[in-house]
């Protein structure tokens, strides 16, 4: 809709030429050097008062016009006149101009990223997950590359049984971007009001309202990271619903002073490990059909206790395999490799019996799905821990482990 100000601001060029000739043909005329302006000249010599006066008139309006176009295109138009319907693009009118103006500003610029070698790099270290870190790199990849989201980068649900990587991948998703993690263990946010004030800040008048919550801090201080909610349907439900407008509306409410902290450079990670068993089965029938995959999965989440506004607006349902075989030897091999260096010595190549990583797939498949990555570490920590610190009483700087009798053993290589 033009306004009225805009129409006369199209028609300022033209007064002010109309001046500039009015003007110019009265020097000429007064002057009298040109025959074919001194009957103008003449007319305008004769009517003076006239003239001056429609002149002053023009070129007042003309200035007039020309300080209110200034000051509209630089958003100081005073506060009377902003009430004027007639004179105020609907904008100033219907919403916060300014605002928005400087949303529009910081429109985001799309990122391109090679997936492959992003896929590449988690797959180095998260084992057993291969296919999810290629979907996974994927859909950052085209996430990144919007120009117009409005909308954090992904919000992406992880789920599968504990010990299948959904944690670590997310912890190695921020090493290989380069981005800083946010890590909150969502069990710790299990009560009512106190789980709330700790993310998103206390308000006015409450303990803690003097400064910012651990989740708005960090997003005031990194727009751009990675978010890890583990294990987030341990959570309060209020605290559910203060993540639903960081999810679909971009933006998150910092309660201390109502400062809204923008989320469209984050992107989100769940995980929980709920409707393990009913999930697997929907991954064994599901075949490979995404769609089949995230409707049963939506259901079997809700059936465990999600809200349907919580699973509305998550962007991908990611399901996470069990590990078994050779994908629980890798993991006990690279588990046993950290903990050795912990104790400051090193492993010789080949240097882990196999009938250790034997006993330990044995022992996780024992415990079924309900089995973690926390119980293979604490497996390994009860077999080996003793042998590696008689081993570093001795002077031994590399070892190998070997298994004799039941009873594992570091010997100095």
């Amino acid at each position: 809709m033009t306004t009225l100000l805009d129409r006369l601001m199209r028609f300022t060029p033209l007064i002010m030429m109309i001046i500039g000739l009015a003007a110019l043909a009265q020097l000429v005329g007064q002057a009298g050097h040109f025959v074919l302006t001194a009957g103008i000249g003449a007319w305008l010599s004769r009517h003076a008062t006239a003239v001056y006066w429609t002149l002053g008139v023009v070129a007042a309006a003309a200035w007039i016009l020309a300080i209110l176009g200034y000051l509209r295109h630089a958003d100081r138009v005073p506060a009377w006149l902003a009430r004027r319907r007639t004179l105020m693009d609907i904008l100033d009118r219907l919403t916060n101009r300014n605002e928005l103006e400087r949303r529009m500003g910081q429109e985001i610029e799309p990122t391109l990223i090679d997936a492959e070698a992003l896929a590449a790099r988690l797959k180095e270290n998260v084992v057993g997950q291969d296919r999810i870190c290629d979907e996974l790199a994927a859909q950052i990849r085209r996430r990144l590359a919007l120009v117009r989201r409005g909308k954090p980068v992904g919000v992406f649900l992880f789920t599968g049984p504990p010990g299948s990587g959904k944690t670590y991948l997310a912890k190695c998703l921020a090493d290989a971007m380069g981005k800083k993690l946010l890590h909150f263990d969502m069990t710790q946010y299990s009560s009512g009001g106190f789980a709330a004030t700790s993310l998103f800040g206390a308000a006015k008048g409450y303990v803690g309202s003097t400064s910012y919550g651990k989740l708005t801090a960090g997003l005031r201080d990194t727009p751009d990271a990675i978010v890890l909610l583990d294990e987030i349907e341990k959570a309060h439900p209020d605290v559910h619903k203060n993540f639903l407008t960081a999810w679909n509306d971009g933006f998150i409410t910092e309660a201390s002073d109502g400062k809204q902290i923008s989320t469209t450079l984050t992107l989100f990670i769940l995980t929980t490990n709920a409707a393990v068993d009913a999930l697997a089965d929907i991954k064994q029938h599901a075949a490979g059909d995404g769609e089949n995959l995230r409707r049963g999965a939506d259901s079997a989440l809700r059936a465990a206790g999600f809200a349907p506004e919580v699973l509305n607006r998550i962007d991908r349902i990611f399901v996470f395999d069990p590990l078994s075989g050779l994908d629980v030897a890798r993991v006990a091999a690279l588990e046993i490799e950290t903990m050795i260096k912990g104790y400051g010595l090193t492993i010789a190549v080949g240097g882990i019996d196999p009938q250790i990583l034997i006993d330990l797939i044995e022992r996780q498949r024992r415990l079924g799905l309900a089995a973690s990555a926390r119980d293979l570490v604490r497996a390994i920590e009860e077999i080996i821990a003793d042998s590696l610190i008689e081993a570093k009483r001795k002077g031994a700087r590399e070892i190998a482990l070997v298994q004799r009798d039941g009873e594992v053993r570091a010997q100095i290589a």
